[in-house]
């Protein structure tokens, strides 16, 4: 499917307009790794197309942002518009595996990210730096993001890099590990016909 046409199963669209940024996504869970992004920010959109090509999610962003500002704004807010993209593609979640980690290496860098497809957002960020930047993006925006796009998905993240030393692989691996979690968290399990991977017979909020 195009990235740019109607909604597939599974598949969805979201905006969102304030006076800081004006967002468009469109995200696929059954896609192929796809990814058209554009947010004014060049090592975010870097880290996006991974993303998207680790979860083998077709995903289409475009973000106008106040960047003579900084970059604050416009990373947090594609945060928030990707996770209502996600939670609103999963519908009531029946039927995906629910839970998701992996582990990501990336030459002397480590890292590790578990979700949990739960409706209950919540996040866990052990990731530090030793630079303030990385290309022109500040790297405290990058816990903005994650803690963005969990709250508005309703994940349950969990983010660490165990060890590592360049700042680029930490933060690129961290990305990965949630892409790989997320492929598998929402990747359906047959054997639940269609129900949620839950004793209360229900997912979300």
């Amino acid at each position: 499917m195009p990235l740019d046409t109607a909604p597939a199963p599974r598949s969805a669209e979201r905006s969102r307009k304030t006076k800081e940024t004006d967002i468009t996504v469109r995200l696929d869970l059954d896609g192929t790794g796809r990814a058209d992004v554009a947010t004014g920010i060049g090592f975010l959109d870097h880290m996006l197309e991974g993303f998207a090509k680790h979860a083998l999610f077709d995903l289409y962003v475009r973000c106008d942002g106040d960047l003579h500002i900084d970059g604050h704004h416009t990373t947090e807010d594609v945060g928030i518009v990707m996770g209502l993209a996600l939670k609103k593609a999963l519908g009531d979640m029946g039927g995906i595996t629910r839970f998701g980690h992996a582990y990501v290496p990336m030459d002397e860098t480590l890292s590790r990210a578990s979700v949990d497809v739960s409706g209950r957002p919540y996040l866990i960020w052990k990731v530090e730096f030793t630079r303030d930047k990385i290309g022109e993006m500040d790297t405290e925006l990058f816990r903005e993001w994650f803690h963005a796009f969990a709250t508005n998905a309703g994940l349950t993240c969990h983010v660490e890099c165990l060890y590592g030393l360049n700042n680029h692989h930490v933060v690129e691996s961290a990305f990965k590990a949630l892409a790989r979690a997320c492929k598998i968290a929402v990747t359906p399990e047959p054997r639940l016909g269609g129900a949620p991977a839950s004793t209360k017979g229900s997912l979300g909020s």
